[in-house]
């Protein structure tokens, strides 16, 4: 647009000035020529923290290849032996999980959730709390408005679920009959009333700490979780029938 001066004469905008460090690094389209120059844009340390969470490209490449959850599953089943704490208590990072190959249901769990992060979805995990035993947890995921779980175990029953299920509750409900301990109680008597949101732990760097994630772990502790079933119900101890027992732990490691 052309200016008025204090003279009244009209005179053509100055020319406009393109920042060269602009021209460096950014995309930018020569309408005369109709041509796009570009060249490769810079980010800090923080942007690629974000983009890459931390991880190798090889760690990365190895979780870009578990494309959905059912892949996820599949490499926690056959790749990932299950961790029986020989050596002490462990709480691995995905990166631990990736390195040693060695998981139990906690560190199955946060590896998937971190996978299903690198494919763009939140790294959702439940608690499913039990009296008599131990804790279960589940990396969640919502598939047209239905919820399904990927989980590390040595019982058969409680890892993979199909995204069929309308709620959490519903979700948690289906583990109900599998979850049982050596005496064959079944012993499930709560879950995290909503899921958490691993992101929550990033100032942490939960997905490649070479620390154990009990800070995360002590959080489901005191998160909200609801009955399965009403007090009164709990008092009763329901057995497994032997069948059902044997077949939950088929393919169990010993």
């Amino acid at each position: 647009m052309a200016l008025i001066r204090r003279d009244n004469r009209l005179y053509p905008p100055p020319p406009r000035s393109i920042n060269s460090y602009i021209v460096s690094h950014s995309w930018l389209c020569h309408s005369l020529a109709r041509r796009v120059l570009s060249a490769p844009l810079r980010m800090d340390n923080n942007q690629s923290m974000r983009i890459n969470f931390g991880l190798t490209s090889q760690e990365l490449s190895v979780m870009r290849r578990l494309s959905g959850p059912e892949k996820i599953q599949r490499f926690l089943d056959y790749e990932i032996g299950y961790n029986k704490e020989v050596d002490g208590e462990t709480c691995r990072s995905p990166r631990r999980v990736l390195r040693d190959r060695i998981a139990h249901c906690a560190e199955g769990a946060f590896f998937a959730a971190a996978a299903l992060r690198v494919h763009g979805r939140e790294p959702l995990i439940v608690d499913l709390s039990a009296v008599r035993d131990d804790d279960h947890l589940l990396a969640v995921f919502s598939e047209h408005g239905r919820w399904g779980a990927i989980a590390k175990s040595n019982y058969a029953g409680l890892r993979f679920r199909e995204p069929v299920y309308r709620s959490i509750r519903e979700l948690v409900m289906s583990y109900y009959e599998h979850y049982y301990n050596p005496a064959g109680e079944k012993t499930l008597r709560a879950y995290s009333t909503r899921p958490i949101n691993l992101k929550r732990f990033d100032r942490m760097n939960w997905m490649t700490t070479e620390e154990d994630l009990w800070e995360v772990c002590e959080y489901f502790c005191v998160v909200q979780h609801s009955r399965v079933m009403p007090p009164q119900a709990e008092r009763k101890r329901r057995r497994m029938d032997r069948r059902l027992y044997e077949a939950g732990m088929v393919g169990a490691e010993k």
